[in-house]
C-alpha cells in the first residue's frame, strides 16, 4: 500500500517566548477544529491576530467575522497537521472552553504563555479608593470557563512568583476569575513583563504600566519586590 505524503508544517513549534505567547493567546481565544487540521483564533482586536502570526512565523488572511448580536470581530485560520498534533500533546482539545485541564507548557516559558492568555483572556483595572484617601487599587485577572484550568494555572502562578491570588465565581455566570491585587498584581506584572522586547498588546501593556506609574507616584509608594523569573 502506498504511503501519502508526510503532513509538512507551516507554523513554528519550537518553545521560545513567541511560540509560548502564540500558544496562551489559543488557550485563550483559539479553536481546534474537530478535523484533526485546522487551527483558528478569534478577537476583537485587529492587532492581535497579527501577533499571533508573527509569533508563529505564518502568513494566512485576516477575515471579519460577525456574532449572532451583529458584533464585529477578527479571525485567521490555517491547516496544519504537526501543529494540531503538538497543540493536542500539550494539553489543548476541539471545544476545550470547559474541559481545559493544564497545558504543558516548560516553565522557563510559562511567564510568555501566561501573557498571551492574559492578552486574551485577562484584564487589568485599577482606581483610586473612593473611602482611604491616597490609596490606590490595582488588579490583574483571567477568566476561564473551566475551574480545573484555573486551579491549574493559578498553582503554576504560585509556585513561580510566590503569589496567591484568589478565585470567585459568577453567580449565573459559566465562568470563574482568579484575581489577584495590589502587592501581588505588581510581581504578576513584572512576571509577564520580565523584560524588553516581549510580544503583548500594546493596549492593555499601557494600561498596566500606568497603573504602575501612579503606584510609584503615591504617597510610600512602592512597587514591591521586583520578580526574579527570568533574566
Amino acid at each position: 500500500m502506498k504511503r501519502g505524503p508526510k503532513p509538512v508544517g507551516k507554523a513554528k513549534r519550537r518553545w521560545s517566548s513567541d511560540f509560548a505567547y502564540a500558544v496562551g493567546l489559543l488557550t485563550a481565544d483559539g479553536c481546534l477544529s474537530k478535523d484533526g487540521r485546522h487551527i483558528s483564533l478569534t478577537s476583537t482586536d485587529k492587532a492581535q491576530i497579527s501577533l499571533f502570526k508573527k509569533c508563529l512565523g505564518i502568513k494566512t488572511k485576516t477575515a471579519k467575522k460577525y456574532s449572532g448580536s451583529g458584533d464585529m470581530a477578527y479571525c485567521t485560520q490555517f491547516g496544519d497537521v504537526l501543529l494540531y498534533r503538538f497543540l493536542l500533546g500539550i494539553g489543548l482539545t476541539p471545544a476545550k472552553s470547559k474541559t481545559l485541564e493544564s497545558v504543558a507548557v516548560p516553565d522557563v516559558y510559562f511567564m510568555d504563555f501566561a501573557r498571551g492568555y492574559f492578552d486574551g483572556d485577562g484584564c487589568s483595572y485599577s482606581y483610586y479608593d473612593p473611602v482611604f484617601k491616597n490609596s490606590y487599587r490595582f488588579y490583574i485577572s483571567f477568566t476561564s470557563a473551566s475551574p480545573i484550568f484555573v486551579d491549574w494555572f493559578r498553582a503554576k502562578i504560585t509556585r513561580l512568583l510566590r503569589i496567591r491570588g484568589s478565585v470567585g465565581g459568577y453567580t449565573g455566570k459559566s465562568y470563574v476569575q482568579l484575581r489577584y491585587a495590589k502587592k501581588e498584581a505588581i510581581v504578576l506584572a513584572q512576571g509577564m513583563y520580565y523584560t524588553t522586547p516581549l510580544p503583548h498588546l500594546r493596549r492593555k501593556y499601557l494600561k498596566i504600566r500606568n497603573s504602575l506609574r501612579i503606584i510609584r507616584s503615591c504617597p510610600g509608594g512602592e512597587i514591591g519586590r521586583r520578580a526574579t523569573f527570568r533574566s
